[in-house]
């Protein structure tokens, strides 16, 4: 099936054209129709399998259908997220796929002015993307009005009940209206899970997605058993070997972060990071320059490990392994999105083997190991340019304290 034989607006077929979509995904394909038909939706569906516009599609050509004129008279849809770059990246497609529709799309986020915001909202828009703290802000200062809502979704829904968002969600719900629309969206689905959802969905349309293998099938992933201090050793030299790749290095903490960066300084590999001490607009800024490849190499915490869809990523690194198994699956699907294959591949030193039983229990198969032989990884370690016993360092220090040569002395 494609696209075009969707009974969706043409210029909506005409957006998806634009930015070369011909065929659904496994989610697209199962959740398009019933939303169409306005019913409730339920999908499990590992990351990178296309679920935004799984949404975004049939959501945005409802709205279409339903405006007369461009002018927005109240918030038809709000979309719920955990994070500002998930907001943001929601936002873009929805921008993207709205083209010459009817439909205006907007994001509230924390950690910038709510001023712009308010001035946005205040000029009318059909769906809000949002995140709840800057959300529930703006509701109660009666800036957000959702009495009229027709469609909620709540995108990355694991996520937002990991940050503890399950109270304010419930919360939300008594003040929207009764007789809505619920689309609920998730990678993982657990107990606690599964009861917030069919506390909100009403008879939903259950579409699950490879749930026995959270891992999407374009991602081949592995791992290497390496020595945390050797660590910074093996990056340098994938690095090095694909210097047209792109390549996203995730770490554990925004300690770890800036000191992968600095090691990676040291080598003269160019690279950038991403973590919750950097401001919004700094984050905005480095998202861009990594999906623009402008710099090839991105070192993140878990931050960036949820629903950010960054283009063309070759390689997924676990520089760390997560702390949380549920976490794995997010990481190694930033790469291998929608029909693209992708490499994931994590560094675990002895200390971490518990937590790759973890995730190997999570996901119910053993991780590929890939087989490094002592002369390889010595030659690894003793070749960088990081290493102060390297061969280079070795000559030049010797040609320092190379001593003098002893001069005869003359016969008198």
């Amino acid at each position: 099936m494609k696209f075009d034989d969707y009974r969706i607006s043409p210029e909506i077929k005409r957006n998806l054209s634009d930015s070369g979509f011909r065929r659904p995904t496994d989610i697209q394909y199962k959740a398009i129709t019933p939303i169409l038909k306005g019913d409730d939706v339920l999908a499990i569906a590992q990351t990178g399998t296309g679920k935004t516009a799984a949404f975004a599609i049939p959501v945005i050509d409802i709205i279409h259908q339903l405006k007369s004129s461009s002018r927005s008279d109240y918030i038809y849809c709000l979309v719920m997220v955990p994070t500002r770059e998930l907001a943001l990246q929601i936002t873009e497609v929805f921008q993207t796929l709205g083209q010459h529709t009817r439909v205006k799309t907007a994001c509230v986020f924390g950690g910038i002015d709510q001023d712009p915001q308010i001035s946005t909202l205040k000029h009318g828009i059909d769906i809000l993307v949002a995140t709840p703290g800057r959300m529930f802000d703006l509701v109660s200062q009666g800036h957000v009005l959702l009495d009229k809502l027709q469609i909620l979704i709540l995108d990355e829904a694991d996520h937002m009940l990991a940050l503890g968002f399950i109270k304010d969600i419930r919360q939300l719900i008594h003040n929207l209206p009764k007789n809505r629309q619920t689309l609920f969206f998730s990678a993982t689905i657990n107990p606690e899970i599964k009861e917030l959802a069919y506390s909100l969905v009403t008879n939903p349309i259950r579409i699950e997605i490879s749930p026995k293998n959270p891992v999407a099938k374009n991602v081949t992933h592995s791992v290497a058993m390496i020595d945390m201090d050797d660590k910074r050793f093996f990056l340098e030299r994938l690095v090095k070997e694909k210097p047209d790749s792109k390549i996203l290095v995730f770490v554990r903490t925004k300690v770890r972060a800036e000191r992968v960066f600095k090691a990676m300084e040291r080598v003269e590999i160019k690279s950038l990071t991403i973590h919750g001490d950097k401001e919004q607009k700094d984050r905005i800024d480095v998202l861009n320059r990594f999906k623009t490849g402008d710099v090839k190499v991105l070192i993140a915490t878990d931050v960036s490990a949820r629903g950010i869809d960054i283009p063309d990523v070759d390689y997924v690194i676990n520089y760390d392994l997560p702390e949380v198994a549920e976490n794995y699956v997010h990481r190694v699907g930033r790469t291998g999105r929608g029909v693209k294959k992708g490499l994931a591949v994590s560094f675990c030193s002895p200390e971490e083997k518990p937590v790759l039983d973890e995730i190997e229990t999570f996901l119910d198969q053993k991780v590929k190991v890939l087989i490094i032989d002592k002369e390889e990884y010595t030659a690894t370690v003793d070749l960088s340019e990081d290493n102060p016993n390297d061969w280079k360092s070795l000559m030049a220090e010797e040609a320092k304290i190379k001593p003098k040569p002893i001069r005869k002395k003359k016969k008198k």
